[in-house]
């Protein structure tokens, strides 16, 4: 079963199709074409080889190709597909990055949500003993 909202509705936006604003779907919607704002969605974007984005994606499940500026957060996963260009920022739990995509940006992939711990000098960090050298006679 799967885990994306009204993952039966699929949709289909062709390459003939520019759009200049902010799109929001449910379901899955492969997009083939231009657009100039964000895409917000519960569900699964699958961007066409000839896609182009201009705009930040907030999503639920991301499957790259084409060519993407903005910055792309997801609550399942990132792929980032061969041909793919992504020039932005990633935050989600998984990522996958094919060999030959283009990537330049800064990631964050968190799957357990965890936190690093904090640097030995930081505030509130607990200093570490300094090690112990044996002398030489």
């Amino acid at each position: 079963m799967s885990t994306i909202p009204n993952a039966g509705s699929r949709n289909v936006l062709s390459s003939d199709v520019e759009i200049k604003g902010n799109l929001r779907f449910s379901g899955e919607l492969t997009f083939a074409g231009k657009l100039d704002g964000e895409i917000h969605s519960e569900g699964a974007l699958h961007l066409s080889d000839e896609a182009i984005v201009r705009g930040n994606l907030n999503l639920h499940t991301a499957i790259l190709r084409g060519k993407i500026s903005g910055n792309v957060s997801a609550k399942d996963k990132i792929e980032i597909k061969a041909k793919g260009e992504l020039f932005g920022d990633i935050r989600a739990p998984k990522l996958i990055i094919e060999e030959g995509a283009t990537f330049v940006g800064k990631c964050e992939v968190n799957p357990n949500k965890s936190f690093p711990l904090p640097l030995p000098g930081a505030a509130g960090a607990t200093k570490l003993p300094d090690p112990i050298i044996p002398l030489r006679k």
